[in-house]
């Protein structure tokens, strides 16, 4: 089965990001065929914010994101479909850093009016299952690459790089779950 790892930035700011507020301005994901594998295919997209379309300065420090990126990206209601299209329709096992990407997805697909897509809907929390399998509290991404002396990929908090940083995760501690 393919995994399909995904990490999603999201418009925030110092105080008050609720999930209700925050709007996806990037999708990065990457697709393994098999746990052991290098990714077959990789997704990012930078997606325009409609609620709140300025970034704020914390969001832009956080993410390294900036206002001519979203600016000239794609509505969600049009970057979501790219997405979905570039998973396909074969079976799969979406994965992320802990509950939030789905929800968001989940969230997103609500207020645009998007039905939410069968093939996005087995999900495995990795933060969670990391943190069971090492009986610890749930980590930070950093925190948890760091105890498998795993390096970051790229820039933290960028939706790709995060999703790869992920993905060296999965392939760590996947091989003989089932789902």
């Amino acid at each position: 089965m393919r995994t399909i790892v995904v990490d999603l930035e999201a418009t925030c700011w110092e105080r008050d990001s609720t999930p209700e507020r925050m709007e996806i301005i990037e999708i990065g994901a990457v697709c393994l065929t098999t746990i052991a594998e290098a990714p077959l295919s990789e997704f990012c997209a930078f997606v325009k914010p409609t609620a709140s379309p300025l970034l704020s300065e914390f969001c832009t420090q956080l993410t390294s994101i900036q206002q001519q990126d979203v600016d000239s990206a794609d509505t969600f209601a049009t970057v979501f479909p790219r997405f979905v299209d570039w998973i396909g329709e074969e079976p799969c096992q979406l994965v992320s850093w802990g509950r939030y990407d789905l929800d968001q997805l989940r969230l997103e697909c609500k207020r645009n009016n998007i039905p939410f897509p069968a093939v996005l809907k087995k999900h495995i929390d990795l933060r969670k299952l990391f943190a069971r399998t090492r009986r610890i509290a749930p980590p930070s991404l950093k925190a948890a690459l760091a105890l498998l002396e795993i390096p970051l990929i790229g820039t933290h908090h960028r939706a790709l790089n995060d999703a790869k940083s992920t993905a060296q995760i999965a392939r760590k501690i996947l091989p003989g779950f089932n789902p």
